[in-house]
């Protein structure tokens, strides 16, 4: 006879089996289904619906649920309700055993995911030929979701690196490492970090970023490699690689990209209205851009380039906080002295006098 204690697989069965919960608050029908299972299956056993959930719950998951409709307490329909409503017990199969027989019955049991329905008094064969049938159905279904799973992964990284090279081929034009896409990135990140509790975001942000500047490609080489000043007309032409930016990297309804498009258009707007190419002021500038033009500026005044030495950090430093309130946004001014130890490590690690990245 089942009791209520009987709930974890019988000693000796093999760890490999497949785990079936059953549920049912009359004892002589889980030892009906224990012995029609235990064969070939680890089984569970739960009499109420509330001992099945906190069955289900548990790790490791069971593979598969025979649950009864008619209990005290949470019913049958009501834990299958529950299981589905669970991100991590939500695929579990539910093939629903019970004395009801109406029509209705069965539909509303589907209706809610069960993927089957027997009715008692249950036949063996049956029992056994249905188990077999729907775990194979979720095994395979794992297994092509997993596939998929990799699939993205796999799409994923191929279009982050094709983000990155692209932001390569931008620094290229006028920083032959390219390695200033990869600190400005990281500083970024340090940033965002400090503003938004939201890690998908920010991933998102740090992953853009090294697209801020791709509408350099569209700039004529003679005057974005020029030694001298610009004079007015080459200036002219230069503020209109945030467009070029906007343009190559289009409209497109992936997350990133949309990010990356924004960034590459107002990462050159200013706090105070002052920038370009539309003068949008304060919070008007996506918060994303504003802290790509901190992350950005930080990388230029702190590294050497053909046409300028590198600044020391403090006077950095001192430069962006006199422009807190005009190019900055003062709030994120104020975090740069609190990541300052994490930004200096990876100026350090990502120096352009050292080879790779």
């Amino acid at each position: 006879m089942s009791t209520d204690n009987e709930l974890m697989p019988e000693a000796g069965l093999p760890s490999d089996k497949q785990v079936i919960l059953v549920v049912d608050d009359t004892p002589e029908n889980i030892d009906v289904l224990r012995g029609t299972l235990r064969e070939d299956y680890k089984v569970k056993a739960a009499l109420n619906g509330e001992k099945a959930l906190a069955l289900a719950f548990a790790e490791p998951h069971p593979d598969l649920i025979l649950l009864d409709i008619m209990m005290p307490g949470l019913d049958g329909y009501d834990v299958c309700k529950a299981l589905k409503s669970n991100p991590s017990t939500r695929r579990i199969p539910v093939i629903f055993i019970t004395a009801k027989t109406a029509e209705e019955d069965e539909e509303k049991g589907l209706s809610l995911g069960a993927v089957d329905y027997i009715t008692k008094p249950i036949s063996p064969p049956i029992v056994q030929a249905r188990a077999k049938t729907h775990l194979a159905l979720s095994n395979q279904n794992r297994y092509l979701e997993q596939k998929v799973r990799e699939r993205t992964r796999e799409l994923h990284e191929t279009r982050l690196e094709i983000i990155r090279r692209l932001g390569r081929a931008a620094e290229f034009k006028d920083n032959e490492t390219g390695l200033h896409v990869i600190r400005m990135s990281h500083y970024s990140r340090l940033i965002a970090q400090s503003v938004c509790t939201d890690p998908q975001w920010v991933e998102l942000l740090f992953n853009a970023a090294p697209m801020h500047d791709i509408g350099k490609i569209g700039i004529p080489d003679r005057i974005l490699l020029k030694p001298e000043r610009l004079d007015q007309d080459e200036w002219e032409i230069m503020k209109k690689h945030p467009e070029f930016g906007a343009k190559i990297i289009g409209e497109h309804p992936s997350e990133l990209l949309r990010m990356a498009r924004e960034i590459a258009l107002t990462h050159h707007e200013k706090w105070d209205g002052s920038g370009y190419p539309n003068q949008l002021t304060g919070e008007q500038i996506p918060l994303a851009s504003r802290i790509i033009a901190l992350a950005d500026v930080f990388d230029a005044l702190t590294t050497q380039r053909p046409y300028k030495k590198a600044w020391p950090v403090d006077e950095a430093l001192k430069y962006i906080n006199d422009k807190r309130g005009q190019h900055f946004d003062p709030g994120l001014v104020d975090i740069l002295p609190q990541i300052l130890p994490e930004i200096l490590e990876i100026k350090q690690r990502y120096s352009e006098n050292k080879q790779g990245t």
